[in-house]
């Protein structure tokens, strides 16, 4: 069985906050898009970024066993009702950074790549 390595708390948070606070709408998530994408790339995954416009499609490039997870990353155009230092930085929009989905297989491929983890935003 592979280990998982330890998780840097600290770093999530600040990214998430940091997503937070600089929303972008539909189809505007450029800034995000290119943060999520040099993220993948530091891990070790195979990106395509500008998918449907602004997604990102990764594939970890190490074959096996494969695990889709699937993430909205546009924010809603509405006012944040929240008081936090990390509030949007941008008025009548709002984050919701939210993982929408899971599927696991174990042999198909995805795009012509070979099974493997995939992640899609």
């Amino acid at each position: 069985m592979t280990s998982v390595p330890p998780v840097d708390r600290a770093t999530l948070v600040a990214t998430r906050r940091d997503i937070h606070q600089h929303p972008e709408l539909g189809f505007e998530e450029t800034r995000t898009a290119t943060l999520i994408a040099e993220r993948l790339k530091g891990l070790d995954y195979d990106v395509k970024s500008g998918v449907g416009k602004t997604g990102v499609v990764a594939l970890k490039k190490k074959a096996g066993r494969c695990v889709l997870l699937r993430a909205d990353m546009d924010a809603l155009p509405v006012e944040e009702a929240n008081a936090v230092p990390y509030r949007s930085k941008y008025p009548a929009r709002c984050t919701h950074a939210v993982t929408t989905g899971t599927s696991r297989s174990d042999s198909k491929s995805r795009a012509g790549w070979p099974a493997s983890t995939w992640a899609a935003a």
